[in-house]
């Protein structure tokens, strides 16, 4: 249902880093980059991060990124807090929103919420 996600982030090298290492442990690569843009995917590009000179507004909602199980999640949550991410929620169990619902939730280096999530269809 969505064709692509874009982040507007102030450093595109240090955002690049956090985002490498997190799409790394989900099968995930980098598909296209550019000198103010880089974009991730399996095939084609879905996530963007892009650097253009404006100010990045966290806190306007986050990105959900599907995971193949469990251990998926906490090694993507592991390797985005090693590389310049912040915790915003560790990885378990949301049975609020299901009863294999398993997630993490970490702030990238532009404080944008990013959500890691196995079993949540």
């Amino acid at each position: 249902m969505i064709d692509h996600v874009g982040f507007e982030v102030s450093d595109l090298a240090t955002s690049a880093r956090f985002y490498d290492a997190l799409f790394s442990r989900l099968g995930i690569r980098r598909v296209h980059t550019g000198e103010a843009a880089i974009a991730y995917g399996k095939h084609e590009p879905r996530f963007w991060i892009v650097q253009r000179g404006r100010t990045p507004e966290p806190g306007y909602g986050h990105c959900a990124i599907q995971a193949a199980g469990r251990v998926a999640v906490d090694a993507a949550y592991e390797a985005a807090l090693r590389h310049g991410g912040r915790d915003d929620g560790p990885p378990g169990p949301r049975p609020q929103y299901g009863p294999r619902y398993y997630a993490a939730y970490v702030l990238d280096p532009d404080g944008l919420r990013i959500e890691v999530v196995a079993g949540g269809h």
